[in-house]
């Protein structure tokens, strides 16, 4: 039986518990022997109130040994307190495998066991995660990141991007695929895939702007010139220029250049084409144009992504 320990503290989040706690009481019901067995621990057992009100009956994770610790999130100063910190170093000393949802990495960076290891959390708090502890390597762009036996992921729905890679690590992609299923997600986001795309991020608000950006994105081999995009948004090349720049904070030229450059990281972290041929396919002229066009979003080139890609598939 492997023994999971979900850690909470005062102010968690509930869907940072519910999805990995789910998933993994899912699995319960398609293995056939020596299940999980899931405890909600805190510092001091008891209830535990988490952000939203609702009150969670724990035991103190004091006397008891597990196979895997997750760091539920939630309010980060619940984090500071030292009792807190003393507990989650013990448990992360003694436990085979650590993880952590959204929030949660404060703590466990707090445990000094992520110093110079990758680490991940919500995008919005990637960058106040790197302040607090410069010796961190925070990938604020990844679902969820697996380093040695610490594993941390970005927000809520990641947290069953989460559990879903670690029960495939346990009992095989057909558990997890099947637990997948049954709760209605898609079986399942890479860890390096981006936790929100390129469409995302630009959200502009007319219906025009947004078809000019589906446009580009299903014609990114193509030629894709202000020209042809304002063509699609039905507007006038002046009238398409100004309203994209003030929708999107982004030049056409751009906002194409982030497309292409999504479409190249699902493709170098899920196959083994080529460089060149990925570059051809989605419509940069050259390997280079690719290159400068990584480093100049990313920080580093594409090889970097495979490896990146061909890393999270070992594990």
């Amino acid at each position: 039986m492997s023994h999971i320990g979900f850690f909470i503290c005062a102010n968690h989040r509930i869907l940072d518990l519910a999805g990995p706690l789910g998933a993994f009481e899912e699995a319960n019901v398609f293995v056939d022997r020596d299940p999980y067995r899931l405890t909600v621990i805190s510092e001091k057992g008891g209830t535990v109130v988490g952000s939203a009100g609702v009150s969670i009956a724990t035991r103190s994770f004091r006397d008891m040994a597990f196979d895997t610790v997750i760091f539920i999130g939630g309010d980060i100063q619940a984090f500071q307190n030292p009792d807190v910190i003393a507990a989650a170093k013990d448990l992360a000393a003694r436990t085979a495998r650590v993880a952590s949802v959204c929030t949660g990495a404060f703590l466990l960076a707090e445990t000094g066991f992520l110093d110079g290891r990758r680490a991940t959390t919500h995008w919005r708090l990637a960058p106040d995660l790197q302040q607090r502890y410069p010796s961190l390597r925070v990938e604020a762009d990844r679902i969820f990141i697996s380093d040695d036996k610490f594993w941390t992921s970005a927000g809520i729905s990641a947290g069953i991007d989460l559990a879903l890679a670690l029960i495939e690590t346990d009992r095989g992609p057909e558990i997890a695929r099947t637990v997948a299923r049954e709760l209605v997600v898609p079986y399942r986001r890479s860890g390096g895939q981006s936790q929100f795309s390129a469409m995302s991020q630009m959200e502009p608000e007319s219906d025009r702007i947004r078809m000019a950006l589906a446009f580009a994105r299903d014609h990114l081999v193509e030629p894709l010139p202000i020209e042809r995009l304002a063509e699609a948004a039905r507007l006038s090349v002046r009238q398409f220029g100004r309203a994209f720049r003030r929708q999107t904070g982004e030049t056409p030229a751009r906002a194409v250049e982030r497309l292409r450059v999504e479409a190249a990281c699902v493709r170098l972290r899920n196959g083994s084409e080529p460089i060149e041929q990925i570059a051809k396919a989605i419509g940069f002229a050259d390997p280079e144009r690719m290159r400068r066009a990584f480093v100049k979003l990313h920080g580093h080139p594409p090889q970097a992504i495979r490896r990146a890609g061909r890393q999270e598939s070992a594990v």
